[in-house]
């Protein structure tokens, strides 16, 4: 009974919060404010971004058989296309449930053991914190002037350095201490560590190694690109930097990882970031909504079609 309880509020804590979160903040940017943003939109620039947010999905899922073809696994590319979209589609409901649920799909259609469905899902996804933090690294790099004079306004420039200093000090503090330490806290982050540096070597020993890489970047840049020219689609966010565009495509990937799809919370972060570029805040806001909306209906109707299709598809199989 406990497990259950458990699993269940796994489920609705993540929602409730989604929900209460969402009442605060249209308690301070009511609906009717960004509604008139949905009607004067341009919605071929719209089309655009999911279009090249379809075209990452497609790439994840063509990249994918590079991972399984070593095992001498050739799946269908039907096959992986649906599972991708019913792995999206399940995260709404339950965070990373869909990664389970795609392993499985493979399984059961394409003969392949769970356990290495699902590890190569987890190589998948080693690779893509690689490439997530290499945008947060060149980001910092490119947009330093600008988050040193931002931090400089809320802290002096003095704290500015000492607090910089004693980041760096407890950085360096806790990587002696996870290095030395034999706590179990301690070797889960060796572990964590030593796997993200195992999956990240092991990427340059594949046969289609560079291919692999390719798919890995073209999934990222299609994932930048979707979020750029969906910001053509508000008037009133017009010669938005490149800069404020990265800054909130960042922030609003963390929400999509950490809750069910980023449900109220990734138009939030991509509100927190324009802000900090002085861009309109209601615009800000709406255009957070508009892309989320639409890469979630995409993602909603062809996750639902691979649900239906897939078994249609394998029939003779099954």
């Amino acid at each position: 009974m406990n497990n259950i309880r458990k699993k269940v509020l796994k489920i609705l804590i993540p929602l409730l919060l989604a929900v209460c979160f969402g009442w605060y903040m249209f308690s301070k940017i009511p609906i009717s404010t960004i509604i008139p943003y949905f009607k004067s939109a341009n919605y071929w620039w719209v089309v655009l971004g999911v279009f090249f947010g379809l075209l990452s999905h497609l790439s994840r899922a063509y990249r994918w058989q590079y991972l399984l073809e070593p095992m001498g696994y050739n799946v269908k590319l039907p096959n992986s296309i649906m599972a991708v979209f019913i792995t999206y589609l399940a995260n709404y409901g339950i965070p990373r449930s869909g990664e389970v649920l795609r392993a499985v799909a493979l399984t059961n259609y394409e003969g392949v053991p769970f356990e290495k469905g699902f590890g190569t899902i987890v190589a998948e996804r080693i690779a893509d914190l690689i490439v997530m933090l290499m945008i947060i690294i060149v980001t910092l790099i490119v947009q330093f002037d600008f988050i040193f004079q931002l931090l400089e306004k809320l802290i002096p420039s003095r704290k500015l350095i000492f607090v910089g200093g004693v980041f760096a000090v407890i950085f360096f503090v806790l990587i002696f201490y996870i290095k030395q330490s034999q706590l179990n806290i301690a070797l889960k982050i060796k572990t964590f560590l030593n796997g993200l540096l195992e999956g990240l070597l092991s990427i340059f020993k594949m046969k289609n190694k560079w291919l692999f890489i390719f798919h890995t970047l073209f999934i990222w840049g299609m994932y930048i690109l979707m979020f750029y020219v969906t910001t053509f689609a508000v008037k009133d966010l017009e010669g938005i930097s490149l800069g404020a565009v990265v800054i909130a495509f960042i922030a609003a990937s963390f929400t999509i990882a950490a809750t069910n799809g980023g449900v109220f919370f990734y138009p939030a972060a991509v509100l927190g970031a324009l802000l900090l570029f002085g861009l309109p805040k209601d615009a800000s806001y709406a255009f957070g909504w508009i892309i989320w909306s639409s890469q979630t209906l995409m993602i909603f109707l062809l996750g639902v079609l691979s649900f239906i299709f897939l078994p249609i598809y394998n029939r003779k199989k099954t």
